[in-house]
Protein backbone atom coordinates (compact mmCIF):
# COMPACT_ATOMS: atom_id res chain seq x y z
CA UNK A 1 0.00 0.00 0.00
CA UNK A 2 1.16 3.48 -0.72
CA UNK A 3 -0.75 5.14 2.10
CA UNK A 4 -3.25 4.68 4.92
CA UNK A 5 -5.37 7.57 6.11
CA UNK A 6 -8.41 8.18 8.29
CA UNK A 7 -10.32 11.28 7.17
CA UNK A 8 -13.11 10.42 9.59
CA UNK A 9 -10.83 10.67 12.58
CA UNK A 10 -11.62 7.05 13.46
CA UNK A 11 -8.47 5.07 14.00
CA UNK A 12 -7.99 2.33 11.42
CA UNK A 13 -6.62 0.19 14.23
CA UNK A 14 -9.94 0.20 16.10
CA UNK A 15 -10.79 -3.25 17.45
CA UNK A 16 -13.03 -5.11 15.02
CA UNK A 17 -16.48 -5.65 16.53
CA UNK A 18 -17.24 -9.33 16.00
CA UNK A 19 -20.59 -9.14 17.82
CA UNK A 20 -22.32 -7.22 15.02
CA UNK A 21 -22.65 -8.38 11.38
CA UNK A 22 -20.93 -6.23 8.78
CA UNK A 23 -21.79 -5.95 5.11
CA UNK A 24 -18.27 -6.59 3.80
CA UNK A 25 -17.93 -9.76 5.87
CA UNK A 26 -21.41 -11.05 4.95
CA UNK A 27 -20.61 -10.58 1.26
CA UNK A 28 -17.28 -12.30 1.80
CA UNK A 29 -19.19 -15.27 3.23
CA UNK A 30 -21.64 -15.38 0.30
CA UNK A 31 -18.70 -15.35 -2.11
CA UNK A 32 -17.10 -18.31 -0.34
CA UNK A 33 -14.42 -16.36 1.52
CA UNK A 34 -12.99 -17.08 4.97
CA UNK A 35 -12.72 -13.53 6.31
CA UNK A 36 -15.92 -13.51 8.34
CA UNK A 37 -17.24 -14.40 11.77
CA UNK A 38 -20.07 -16.52 13.14
CA UNK A 39 -22.32 -13.49 13.45
CA UNK A 40 -21.79 -12.68 9.76
CA UNK A 41 -22.45 -16.26 8.69
CA UNK A 42 -25.64 -16.36 10.76
CA UNK A 43 -26.91 -13.14 9.16
CA UNK A 44 -25.91 -14.39 5.71
CA UNK A 45 -27.66 -17.73 6.22
CA UNK A 46 -30.84 -16.03 7.42
CA UNK A 47 -30.86 -13.88 4.30
CA UNK A 48 -30.10 -16.82 2.01
CA UNK A 49 -32.87 -18.90 3.57
CA UNK A 50 -35.36 -16.19 2.60
CA UNK A 51 -33.75 -15.52 -0.80
CA UNK A 52 -31.59 -18.42 -2.04
CA UNK A 53 -30.42 -16.51 -5.13
CA UNK A 54 -28.43 -13.99 -3.06
CA UNK A 55 -25.22 -15.93 -3.74
CA UNK A 56 -25.82 -15.65 -7.48
CA UNK A 57 -26.50 -11.93 -7.06
CA UNK A 58 -23.24 -11.46 -5.15
CA UNK A 59 -21.28 -13.26 -7.85
CA UNK A 60 -22.99 -11.14 -10.52
CA UNK A 61 -21.84 -7.97 -8.72
CA UNK A 62 -18.28 -9.25 -8.71
CA UNK A 63 -18.31 -10.33 -12.36
CA UNK A 64 -19.79 -6.99 -13.43
CA UNK A 65 -17.04 -5.15 -11.56
CA UNK A 66 -14.41 -7.26 -13.32
CA UNK A 67 -15.84 -6.51 -16.77
CA UNK A 68 -16.37 -2.86 -15.89
CA UNK A 69 -12.81 -2.32 -14.70
CA UNK A 70 -11.61 -4.12 -17.80
CA UNK A 71 -13.53 -1.66 -19.95
CA UNK A 72 -12.37 1.37 -17.96
CA UNK A 73 -8.67 0.45 -17.94
CA UNK A 74 -8.82 -0.85 -21.50
CA UNK A 75 -11.13 0.80 -24.00
CA UNK A 76 -11.77 3.93 -21.92
CA UNK A 77 -8.08 4.43 -21.08
CA UNK A 78 -8.62 5.20 -17.38
CA UNK A 79 -5.45 5.26 -15.28
CA UNK A 80 -6.89 6.56 -11.98
CA UNK A 81 -9.53 4.84 -9.86
CA UNK A 82 -11.39 5.89 -6.71
CA UNK A 83 -13.10 2.77 -5.33
CA UNK A 84 -15.43 3.62 -2.44
CA UNK A 85 -16.95 0.76 -0.46
CA UNK A 86 -14.09 -1.54 -1.30
CA UNK A 87 -15.13 -4.54 0.75
CA UNK A 88 -12.81 -7.34 1.71
CA UNK A 89 -10.09 -8.22 -0.82
CA UNK A 90 -10.94 -11.20 -3.00
CA UNK A 91 -10.04 -12.40 -6.47
CA UNK A 92 -10.07 -9.66 -9.10
CA UNK A 93 -9.65 -6.52 -7.02
CA UNK A 94 -9.75 -3.16 -8.77
CA UNK A 95 -5.99 -2.56 -8.69
CA UNK A 96 -5.20 -6.07 -9.90
CA UNK A 97 -7.54 -5.72 -12.86
CA UNK A 98 -6.52 -2.16 -13.74
CA UNK A 99 -2.77 -2.65 -13.27
CA UNK A 100 -2.96 -5.94 -15.12
CA UNK A 101 -3.89 -3.90 -18.20
CA UNK A 102 -2.02 -0.69 -17.34
CA UNK A 103 0.66 -1.14 -14.64
CA UNK A 104 0.94 2.64 -14.14
CA UNK A 105 -2.66 2.85 -12.85
CA UNK A 106 -3.22 4.56 -9.50
CA UNK A 107 -5.97 3.33 -7.19
CA UNK A 108 -7.43 4.68 -3.96
CA UNK A 109 -9.63 2.32 -1.96
CA UNK A 110 -12.09 3.65 0.62
CA UNK A 111 -13.95 1.68 3.28
CA UNK A 112 -15.04 2.19 6.88
CA UNK A 113 -14.38 -1.30 8.30
CA UNK A 114 -11.12 -1.82 10.28
CA UNK A 115 -11.07 -5.47 9.17
CA UNK A 116 -11.07 -4.36 5.53
CA UNK A 117 -8.15 -2.04 6.28
CA UNK A 118 -6.16 -4.80 7.94
CA UNK A 119 -6.56 -7.02 4.89
CA UNK A 120 -5.95 -4.15 2.50
CA UNK A 121 -2.59 -3.41 4.11
CA UNK A 122 -1.52 -7.01 3.65
CA UNK A 123 -2.98 -7.84 0.27
CA UNK A 124 -3.62 -4.78 -1.88
CA UNK A 125 -0.08 -4.29 -3.07
CA UNK A 126 0.51 -1.98 -6.02
CA UNK A 127 2.63 -2.58 -9.06
CA UNK A 128 5.95 -0.74 -8.99
CA UNK A 129 4.83 1.51 -11.84
CA UNK A 130 1.56 2.55 -10.20
CA UNK A 131 0.23 3.30 -6.73
CA UNK A 132 -2.41 1.90 -4.38
CA UNK A 133 -3.68 3.67 -1.27
CA UNK A 134 -6.35 3.03 1.33
CA UNK A 135 -8.56 5.56 3.12
CA UNK A 136 -10.53 4.67 6.24
CA UNK A 137 -13.68 6.76 5.74
CA UNK A 138 -17.44 6.71 5.27
CA UNK A 139 -19.05 7.37 1.89
CA UNK A 140 -20.82 10.43 3.31
CA UNK A 141 -17.47 12.13 4.03
CA UNK A 142 -17.06 13.25 0.44
CA UNK A 143 -14.89 16.30 1.09
CA UNK A 144 -12.52 14.41 3.37
CA UNK A 145 -12.29 11.53 0.89
CA UNK A 146 -11.47 13.82 -2.01
CA UNK A 147 -8.89 15.74 0.01
CA UNK A 148 -7.09 12.61 1.16
CA UNK A 149 -7.35 10.89 -2.23
CA UNK A 150 -5.56 13.87 -3.82
CA UNK A 151 -2.35 12.60 -2.20
CA UNK A 152 -2.46 9.72 -4.71
CA UNK A 153 -4.72 10.85 -7.54
CA UNK A 154 -4.36 13.87 -9.82
CA UNK A 155 -7.83 15.41 -10.03
CA UNK A 156 -6.78 17.47 -13.03
CA UNK A 157 -6.85 14.18 -14.98
CA UNK A 158 -9.81 11.81 -15.49
CA UNK A 159 -10.72 9.48 -12.63
CA UNK A 160 -12.94 6.40 -12.62
CA UNK A 161 -15.28 6.51 -9.62
CA UNK A 162 -16.33 3.02 -8.49
CA UNK A 163 -19.45 2.67 -6.32
CA UNK A 164 -20.20 -1.05 -6.29
CA UNK A 165 -22.88 -2.21 -3.88
CA UNK A 166 -22.43 0.82 -1.62
CA UNK A 167 -25.16 3.35 -2.49
CA UNK A 168 -27.86 1.06 -1.11
CA UNK A 169 -26.42 1.71 2.34
CA UNK A 170 -27.62 5.31 2.00
CA UNK A 171 -31.33 4.88 2.70
CA UNK A 172 -32.44 8.31 1.46
CA UNK A 173 -32.36 8.46 -2.34
CA UNK A 174 -31.85 12.21 -2.54
CA UNK A 175 -28.93 11.96 -0.13
CA UNK A 176 -27.39 9.17 -2.19
CA UNK A 177 -27.74 11.20 -5.38
CA UNK A 178 -26.25 14.21 -3.64
CA UNK A 179 -23.21 12.19 -2.60
CA UNK A 180 -22.67 11.00 -6.18
CA UNK A 181 -23.11 14.53 -7.51
CA UNK A 182 -20.56 15.99 -5.08
CA UNK A 183 -18.00 13.34 -5.95
CA UNK A 184 -18.52 13.78 -9.69
CA UNK A 185 -18.32 17.56 -9.41
CA UNK A 186 -14.72 17.20 -8.25
CA UNK A 187 -13.76 15.08 -11.27
CA UNK A 188 -12.75 16.54 -14.65
CA UNK A 189 -14.40 15.81 -18.01
CA UNK A 190 -13.53 12.37 -19.31
CA UNK A 191 -13.99 10.83 -15.86
CA UNK A 192 -16.27 7.81 -15.52
CA UNK A 193 -18.76 6.51 -12.95
CA UNK A 194 -19.39 2.80 -12.35
CA UNK A 195 -22.41 1.92 -10.21
CA UNK A 196 -24.09 -1.38 -9.42
CA UNK A 197 -26.67 -2.02 -6.72
CA UNK A 198 -29.48 -4.37 -5.78
CA UNK A 199 -32.92 -3.77 -7.27
CA UNK A 200 -36.43 -3.99 -5.87
CA UNK A 201 -37.57 -6.10 -8.82
CA UNK A 202 -38.21 -9.33 -6.90
CA UNK A 203 -40.74 -9.66 -4.09
CA UNK A 204 -38.82 -12.48 -2.42
CA UNK A 205 -35.66 -10.36 -2.34
CA UNK A 206 -37.64 -7.36 -1.08
CA UNK A 207 -39.04 -9.45 1.78
CA UNK A 208 -35.64 -10.92 2.65
CA UNK A 209 -34.02 -7.49 2.64
CA UNK A 210 -36.76 -6.04 4.84
CA UNK A 211 -36.36 -8.88 7.35
CA UNK A 212 -32.61 -8.28 7.33
CA UNK A 213 -33.05 -4.55 7.89
CA UNK A 214 -35.63 -5.14 10.64
CA UNK A 215 -33.11 -7.17 12.62
CA UNK A 216 -31.16 -3.97 13.08
CA UNK A 217 -28.00 -5.20 11.37
CA UNK A 218 -26.51 -3.82 8.18
CA UNK A 219 -29.14 -1.63 6.48
CA UNK A 220 -29.51 -1.73 2.70
CA UNK A 221 -32.05 -0.01 0.46
CA UNK A 222 -33.07 -1.82 -2.70
CA UNK A 223 -34.00 0.55 -5.53
CA UNK A 224 -35.77 0.44 -8.88
CA UNK A 225 -33.67 0.20 -12.04
CA UNK A 226 -34.86 3.73 -12.88
CA UNK A 227 -33.53 5.01 -9.54
CA UNK A 228 -30.16 3.39 -10.18
CA UNK A 229 -30.18 4.96 -13.62
CA UNK A 230 -30.74 8.33 -11.94
CA UNK A 231 -27.22 8.24 -10.51
CA UNK A 232 -25.97 8.74 -14.08
CA UNK A 233 -27.90 11.93 -14.79
CA UNK A 234 -25.70 14.33 -16.75
CA UNK A 235 -23.36 11.56 -17.90
CA UNK A 236 -23.08 9.79 -21.24
CA UNK A 237 -23.98 6.15 -20.69
CA UNK A 238 -21.70 3.49 -22.09
CA UNK A 239 -23.60 0.86 -24.09
CA UNK A 240 -25.67 -1.10 -23.21
CA UNK A 241 -26.69 1.42 -20.52
CA UNK A 242 -27.98 0.50 -17.08
CA UNK A 243 -29.01 -3.16 -17.17
CA UNK A 244 -29.07 -6.26 -15.03
CA UNK A 245 -25.43 -6.90 -14.16
CA UNK A 246 -24.91 -10.17 -16.08
CA UNK A 247 -26.29 -8.48 -19.23
CA UNK A 248 -23.72 -5.66 -19.25
CA UNK A 249 -21.30 -6.65 -22.02
CA UNK A 250 -21.55 -10.36 -21.14
CA UNK A 251 -18.75 -12.73 -21.99
CA UNK A 252 -19.52 -15.77 -24.08
CA UNK A 253 -19.56 -19.09 -22.23
CA UNK A 254 -20.29 -22.67 -23.25
CA UNK A 255 -23.28 -22.66 -20.89
CA UNK A 256 -25.62 -20.45 -22.89
CA UNK A 257 -26.72 -16.87 -22.50
CA UNK A 258 -26.53 -15.26 -19.05
CA UNK A 259 -29.75 -14.58 -17.17
CA UNK A 260 -30.57 -11.38 -15.38
CA UNK A 261 -30.40 -11.03 -11.61
CA UNK A 262 -31.88 -8.51 -9.18
CA UNK A 263 -28.94 -6.13 -9.44
CA UNK A 264 -28.41 -3.42 -12.04
CA UNK A 265 -25.27 -1.64 -13.10
CA UNK A 266 -23.78 0.65 -15.68
CA UNK A 267 -20.96 3.01 -16.57
CA UNK A 268 -21.25 6.64 -17.56
CA UNK A 269 -18.72 9.19 -18.86
CA UNK A 270 -18.61 12.80 -17.70
CA UNK A 271 -18.72 15.00 -20.83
Amino acid sequence: MADDASPSGTSPTDVVDTSVPHSARIWNYWLGGKDNYAVDREAGDQFRQAFPDITENARAFRAFLRRGIGYLAGEAGMRQFLDIGTGLPTAGNTHELAQGLAPESRIVYVDNDPLVLAHARALLISSREGATAYLHADLRETEAILTAAADTLDFARPVALILSGILGHISDYDEARGIVARLLAALPPGSHLLVCDGTSTNESLNAAQQQHNDRGVVQYQLRTPADIGGFFDGLVLVEPGVVSCPLWRPESTPFGDPRGVDAYGGIGRKP
